[in-house]
């Protein structure tokens, strides 16, 4: 399935909105919404950097994945 998506995605504009992040972390810039207004944007690596809100979801979704095993 993820790669019939990047073959369709490949060489266009997608907008992809997701609850799992796994589904964005390949992206060429992620967004992060908050209140209606982009909070953050960019890389998957550069929003982990700057640690605010999206490595905050990142870590509470790794901390949902611990805690379903």
């Amino acid at each position: 399935m993820d790669d019939a998506m990047d073959s369709l995605m490949r060489g266009r504009t997608v907008l992809v909105i997701a609850h799992r992040l796994s589904t964005v972390k390949s992206a060429d810039t992620v967004a992060v919404v908050s209140d209606g207004q982009i909070a953050e944007s960019g890389t998957h690596d550069e929003l982990l950097d700057r640690d605010g809100i999206y490595t905050a979801l990142v870590r509470r979704q790794l901390q949902g994945t611990k805690n379903e095993t």
